[in-house]
């Protein structure tokens, strides 16, 4: 494919993006996902694909979505991470189903895509804009161009930070978690499975308090995303 002409104008179409991106930003509204802006936004690309950019068809369709459930199980898991801490003390069997639960929804709903807590969030109208454009000689390849005009999610801790940062956070968390499971699953071949509070004497329960320094890492998970416009930058 020859992409010379594009290359000598690649000031010019950076140029054309960025004016764009800036007149969605700045007169539109807000585009969280499935809201007012986040349509309109579709309405204006499916416009500007038909009369700039010369594709015969693009419709712009909706559908139902749980936008706050994508990462809103981080929230799940966090909470239960940090109740399984506070339990353990009192009880191990209930600290280890916690954890355990906690890492089941962050795999189900991060891992594998499932709508595992989709109906603890609002339910929206989405949008989406699919356009064609056909090809005017033989056909030998499809492209495919793709991108969100919906407001993205923020990762403040990663702005802060930078992306170590922000994996490590995250990672020490995982470790702060799956922690509490190992030394539960030690209590349990120690002890047996039951309700009974940790003496206080073990070498288990001193574990457990050296594990409290994980708490400050899972609570900052709490903050570690946002949904914000990107307009909010650009203005």
């Amino acid at each position: 494919m020859e992409l010379k002409h594009i290359i000598d104008k690649k000031d010019e179409y950076a140029q054309y993006m960025l004016d764009e991106i800036t007149h969605i930003c700045k007169n539109m509204d807000k585009r969280d996902p499935g809201s007012k802006g986040e349509k309109q936004a579709c309405e204006y690309m499916a416009d500007v694909l038909k009369k700039d950019c010369g594709c015969e068809r693009a419709d712009v369709e909706s559908f139902k979505e749980n936008p706050g459930s994508f990462f809103g199980w981080i929230y799940f898991t966090i909470t239960f991470a940090l109740a399984a801490i506070v339990l353990f003390f009192f009880c191990p069997l209930i600290s280890a189903i916690l954890i355990v639960a906690g890492l089941v929804i962050a795999f189900m709903q991060f891992g594998l895509y499932k709508k595992f807590v989709d109906r603890f969030f609002p339910e929206k109208t989405g949008h989406n804009v699919t356009a064609v454009k056909k090809c005017t000689g033989e056909v030998k390849r499809r492209i495919f161009f793709n991108g969100h005009p919906d407001a993205a999610w923020e990762w403040p801790v990663n702005y802060k930070l930078g992306g170590v940062g922000f994996e490590g956070h995250a990672i020490i968390c995982g470790i702060g978690a799956v922690y509490y499971l190992v030394i539960s699953i030690m209590y349990f071949v120690k002890y047996g499975i039951g309700f009974a509070v940790v003496d206080t004497s073990s070498t288990l329960f001193k574990m457990a308090l050296w594990g409290l320094i994980f708490v400050p890492f899972l609570i900052g998970l709490y903050w570690m995303m946002s949904l914000i416009n990107i307009c909010r930058v650009l203005r």
